[in-house]
């Protein structure tokens, strides 16, 4: 093999490939041998077609097979004889592909890894920030679950519903005077001032009795999940068949049994669980965000820029979606695209140098992810799909570049906690409210 390098810019390389014609037809023949061994062709017996035959009716098919072999092998071999290692996938380009007699020729280009010097971390200093459950979270929680289970009784009095009061409904959606898919429903409970609905929708039946009739207008919000429905407006007919009014049950150890607790105090626990644990993960993305601050500061090389481009491609297809279904920020809505796509820009380069320190410091710090933490991820992620999680392992085992996908993070949080082991750690205790304000990155 014939290797004649023909760029070093920066990161980016370049190179020619020449596999000796050679070499290229000792691994066709002992290709094609295999095939003559297996084929059936009429009037020969298994293994006696000719050779000639077997070259005349499968030669293309097997050049066309040992062309992506070939390259893969010498590609690997170039990487690794010029210390090359690719920050991406190469781009390759056939000269002249393989034919009887005739080298074959090829062109790679691709952008290398930067030499990464990790930075000194042993003055690192990060402030741990940490928060109580207190008693007016559980008890507001208490109440959610009571509100949950709540029971309505028919009001008798012949009144018109306000605030607080239920009415029990018939409706139909209608687009453009059609009625919707999904938008007809029969002995539905709206309440009055309650949440759960369009905005417009329950304030609209203020004052209605049994037995009225009304149509309403309201405008689906421009996020809303049917998009044949996201910003539009409609309208609902809608009949008011009886007025009633909620009542919670008693907070007790019966409420707890109504829904499948042994008593009270194993709801309190189970709720103190679940809102301690909420409060630790904010805690550990608060520290990491400020540790990741701290060491972009302290990065100093050139990020690949194919890198760059793909990170921000994926953060670009995120903010055009946003933008389209109306949910960018207010900062983010009244910046024109091009500063727009040039803050995400340097988000997606701050993102790429981290990683690539973040790996290095995995490197040298010999911080590997064991076979059971990556099955513990495929588990999780099959657990995403009931029903199909067969289908999910069979998918990770033909496509090694999506267990890779699966590696990345948790090389990334394991080199996370090593370094936060590593820093002089203050622990501050603040409110949930303040514990919950996660502030944007340092760009």
């Amino acid at each position: 093999m014939q290797v004649t390098p023909t760029l070093n810019e920066g990161l980016k390389r370049a190179f020619t490939v020449v596999v000796p014609s050679a070499d290229l037809q000792a691994r066709r023949d002992a290709r094609l041998a295999e095939v003559a061994k297996t084929i059936k062709l009429p009037g020969f017996r298994p293994g006696k077609v000719p050779a000639s035959l077997v070259k005349q009716r499968y030669s293309d098919s097997v050049n066309a097979e040992l062309l992506e072999e070939v390259i893969n092998d010498a590609t690997t071999k170039l990487f690794a004889e010029q210390n090359v290692r690719p920050a991406m996938q190469p781009k390759v380009e056939v000269v002249s592909a393989i034919e009887d007699g005739k080298d074959l020729e090829f062109k790679v280009e691709t952008e290398v890894l930067p030499e990464i010097e990790v930075p000194d971390l042993s003055g690192l200093k990060l402030t741990r920030l940490g928060a109580k459950v207190s008693e007016e979270t559980v008890e507001k929680a208490l109440n959610d679950v009571a509100r949950r289970s709540r029971k309505f009784e028919t009001i008798e009095e012949d009144r018109a519903a306000a605030q607080g009061d239920v009415v029990c409904v018939d409706f139909v959606g209608k687009l453009d005077g059609t009625p919707f898919d999904g938008g007809t429903a029969d002995d539905v409970n709206v309440e009055i001032g309650g949440e759960g609905f369009i905005p417009g929708f329950a304030e609209q039946m203020e004052g209605m009795k049994a037995g009225e009739e009304r149509v309403i207008n309201v405008t689906f919000p421009a996020d809303y999940q049917a998009e044949e429905l996201a910003g539009k407006a409609v309208t609902f007919d809608i009949k008011a068949k009886s007025l009633k009014k909620a009542v919670d049950p008693a907070i007790d150890d019966e409420l707890a049994k109504t829904i499948g607790f042994e008593n009270l105090e194993q709801i309190r626990k189970i709720i103190t669980e679940q809102a301690e644990g909420e409060y630790q993960q904010l805690s550990r993305l608060r520290i990491k965000r400020d540790l990741l601050d701290a060491l972009s500061e302290k990065t100093d090389f050139e990020a690949p820029s194919s890198m760059v481009d793909a990170e921000f491609n994926q953060i670009w297809a995120r903010v055009e979606e946003d933008r389209k279904a109306g949910r960018l920020d207010e900062e983010d809505a009244g910046k024109d695209e091009e500063t727009l796509k040039a803050d995400y820009r340097r988000i997606a380069e701050r993102r790429v140098k981290l990683g690539l320190l973040l790996a290095e410091i995995g490197r040298k710090q010999e911080i590997q992810v064991s076979r059971e933490e990556l099955l513990g991820a495929m588990q999780q992620e099959a657990q995403r799909y009931p029903g199909q999680e067969q289908m999910v392992f069979e998918f990770f085992s033909k496509n090694p570049q999506a267990v890779e996908g699966l590696r990345g993070p948790i090389l990334e949080n394991k080199v996370v906690d090593y370094l936060i082991e590593l820093a002089d750690v203050t622990d501050k205790d603040v409110t949930p409210e303040e514990l919950a304000e996660i502030p944007p990155a340092e760009l």
